[in-house]
C-alpha cells in the first residue's frame, strides 16, 4: 500500500497509488478527488477544507 511522504503537502492526482490514498482517506470517489483538485488546488488542506467536514 503506497504511503504519504512526511512533508508533502498536495495531492498528486497523476499517481494512480496517491489518488487511491487521498480517495480513501477523504471516502470520495474516483471522479470527485479530481473535480476538487481542478476547483480548488492540490494543496491537502485547501482540498480538506474543500470536501468538507469528515474529510481529515
Amino acid at each position: 500500500m503506497p504511503t504519504e511522504p512526511r512533508a508533502s503537502t498536495h495531492i498528486d492526482i497523476s499517481d494512480r497509488g496517491a489518488r487511491d490514498l487521498w480517495m480513501k482517506r477523504f471516502g470520495v470517489t474516483e471522479e470527485r478527488l479530481p473535480k476538487a483538485v481542478r476547483m480548488v488546488g492540490s494543496r491537502i488542506t485547501t482540498v480538506t477544507d474543500y470536501l468538507g467536514p469528515g474529510t481529515r
